[in-house]
């Protein structure tokens, strides 16, 4: 079942077409990759879906109705650029905040409480925002997303500002969160996060959709028969009519080499039938492009898209 569906958007600014005639379909209680480089039309996908802007045409759902203005309430947005209120205390801002966001003030309390304690910044209450590092107000602006637990959460560059520790204290939150039950949209420029947790991603380019489908399917299918095999011996072998042999290290104990089938005519059985002729092979595993690779293969590196 899909929680969120936005079908055949289209926006236009001017002379310039944010998006033409984009789909995607996010299914219930999954983490749903929205990708694409600056000024592909991400941003303005999100805002539609979160009622900030209309679309021209085209139409969004939530469980399968037509989205409205109030659905906006079981929605958690962390945009790329935060917006917490410099001079207020962090207890404070977030009660404001998680009030606005339809809590009592004893439940806006209690979450608060639990949040900054789970973060082990509970002694930063009295704190005003400003006096924080880039990090922390990082921490407070996810707590303010996530407190009033919304059933659809966008994080727009969530790991923006963090160091690698406290980047891997988020992803594990998110998940959490999945496993909680919420549906999660996540757009980001970090191609080893989305490998770790989207279970789908849609690739947009130029306003339109360029790529979509699930992780595992999309690796696979730009797979570029690709091998990376080790010897128990220390033969070397040659490259020939049925594989490429790329590169090969031949070492005391240690014989590894990176191998191309021709043309992906034979099977992976009779490649290794083929390297097993005069060799006595110890391991053998494909080598799957990444998808910082896919997305650099699909987009270009040099990319014309403007805002």
């Amino acid at each position: 079942m899909y929680y969120l569906e936005a079908k055949n958007i289209v926006k236009q600014y001017a002379s310039h077409k944010a998006l033409d005639d984009v789909t995607i379909q996010v299914p219930e209680n999954s983490i749903y990759g929205l990708l694409g480089p600056n000024g592909a039309g991400k941003t303005t996908l999100i805002r539609i879906i979160n009622h900030i802007t209309g679309p021209d045409s085209g139409e969004v759902y939530i469980n399968g109705r037509l989205s409205v203005p109030s659905d906006v309430e079981h929605i958690g947005y962390l945009p790329e650029e935060r917006g917490l209120y410099k001079k207020m205390k962090v207890g404070e801002q977030l009660m404001y905040l998680a009030r606005l966001k339809g809590l009592s003030r004893l439940d806006a309390k209690e979450r608060i409480k639990y949040w900054l304690g789970k973060f082990d910044i509970a002694d930063w209450d009295k704190k005003k925002v400003e006096e924080l590092s880039k990090g922390m107000q990082q921490k407070i602006q996810f707590i303010a997303t996530v407190i009033h637990r919304p059933q659809l959460l966008i994080f727009d560059e969530p790991f923006s500002g963090f160091d690698p520790v406290n980047a891997n204290l988020l992803k594990r939150e998110i998940l959490e969160l999945r496993k909680e039950g919420a549906t999660i949209i996540f757009s980001t420029h970090n191609m080893s996060s989305v490998e770790e947790i989207c279970d789908e991603i849609t690739l947009i380019n130029r306003s339109r959709v360029v790529l979509q489908g699930e992780i595992n399917g999309i690796r696979q299918s730009h797979k570029k028969h690709l091998f990376k095999v080790t010897f128990a011996n220390d033969a070397r072998i040659e490259s020939n009519q049925l594989y490429d042999v790329l590169e090969q290290n031949v070492l005391a104990g240690h014989n590894t080499a990176i191998v191309r089938k021709n043309n992906g005519a034979i099977t992976n059985n009779e490649l290794i039938t083929a390297l097993m002729q005069h060799n006595e092979l110890a391991t053998f595993d494909e080598i799957l492009p990444s998808m910082n690779e896919i997305f650099i293969d699909t987009v270009g590196e040099n990319t014309n898209a403007t805002v």
